[in-house]
């Protein structure tokens, strides 16, 4: 393993989009990266052994799904989520903050105990405050942890968002007190404040003063429209600093990304590619095919030009239809990769293209076809 402590380097700027490394104790990861999520220490429906062949450095984890199963204790015991679920690659994993407004019917906020709220399992009760996400982060042994917040749902409820950004604002510093210091391992902190341009400024101006590795943008992608996000990125991005890592957390689509890196965001995780791959849902330089069309019954032709040995190009649109029509689960298996592997291809050639300078105009060529 690496002594490298955590670092960011910036290595190529065209305007606001930025290409440039991440080192972290278990690998590098080139930026703008994309992290294919493992919530349950599992890419679904992929060997993590062909995640990391297309490309991948970094996948991310869920604390509030571990936490609940099969629990921290037993992953600590098996030595770190690294053991546990074969990956040698770094691990993000979120502080649960997300889930306990999406998954619990039935949630508390208490600002001092955290978030009170029952399983989605089972029903059982549990208290995930910032102390205690942070504990079980670092038992985890993830690489990069992320402060507790609160993620409100969309709303245009001033007051209702503004109450929930300043809880978070002091769940991240209490976050941060939990964390403490540590040379290897990176605490992001998590800018709040919904569509409210100014309550945004203010959530990244408290974040700054408290001090973190890195910066993400969290409740988007919680139903707004592209058009919102972007806006929310144009006020906010220039105020982050630019010498950290930003993370803009559950986007997105191909086109949401390119818009992201557009206007400077680094990072992006999102079920997307491998939940649309397990409903025959392909992502291609073309746009997005529905593999379950009759169109492809006879179509003998690889789903894409593939640059890499993952051996997809054996596998033609034709036996892809039929895999799906009768509901064979290699089909979900062999398109979640392909998924994983346009990602990867896209990101890739962002980080190219910044390099070179050309990045506006591929953006421009790609952010209506994608």
């Amino acid at each position: 393993m690496s002594s490298k402590r955590f670092s960011f380097k910036i290595l190529s700027k065209e305007k606001n989009a930025r290409s440039g490394i991440i080192n972290t104790s278990r690998g590098k990861i080139n930026t703008p990266t994309f992290m294919p999520v493992g919530t349950k220490a599992t890419v679904k429906g992929a060997f993590i052994k062909d995640v990391i062949n297309t490309g991948s450095q970094v996948i991310l984890s869920n604390t509030y799904h571990l936490m609940i199963r099969p629990g921290v204790d037993r992953i600590k015991k098996a030595g770190g989520l690294h053991k546990f679920m074969n990956c040698k690659l770094p691990i993000l994993t979120d502080s649960g903050g997300y889930q306990v407004m999406s998954l619990s019917k039935l949630n508390k906020i208490d600002k001092e105990k955290g978030a009170i709220f029952n399983s989605h399992i089972d029903g059982k009760k549990y208290i995930l405050g910032p102390e205690e996400s942070i504990k079980i982060q670092k038992n985890l042994d993830s690489d990069i942890l992320m402060v507790m917040d609160e993620c409100p749902k969309k709303s245009n409820d001033y007051n209702k968002i503004k109450k929930s950004m300043e809880l978070s604002m002091n769940w991240a510093y209490r976050s941060k007190e939990a964390f403490g210091k540590s040379k290897k391992k990176a605490l992001f902190g998590i800018v709040q404040g919904g569509l409210f341009n100014n309550l945004r400024i203010k959530s990244i101006n408290e974040l700054k003063k408290i001090g973190f590795d890195g910066y993400a943008i969290g409740g988007l992608a919680v139903g707004e429209t592209q058009k919102e996000m972007f806006n929310v990125l144009d006020n906010l991005v220039n105020n982050m600093p630019s010498d950290k890592p930003r993370y803009l957390m559950g986007v997105g689509t191909p086109g949401d990304i390119l818009g992201a890196v557009k206007r400077g965001v680094d990072m992006f995780d999102c079920v997307m590619p491998t939940r649309s791959g397990r409903t025959g849902l392909a992502f291609t330089w073309k746009g997005k095919l529905n593999i379950r069309n009759s169109k492809y019954k006879y179509d003998n032709k690889p789903l894409s030009l593939y640059k890499n040995n993952l051996g997809l190009k054996n596998y033609s649109r034709n036996y892809l239809n039929h895999l799906f029509n009768t509901n064979e689960m290699l089909g979900s298996m062999l398109l979640t990769l392909h998924n994983i592997n346009f990602y990867q291809e896209l990101m890739s050639s962002i980080r190219k293209n910044i390099e070179q300078g050309t990045f506006n105009k591929f953006h421009d060529k790609y952010i209506k076809i994608l």
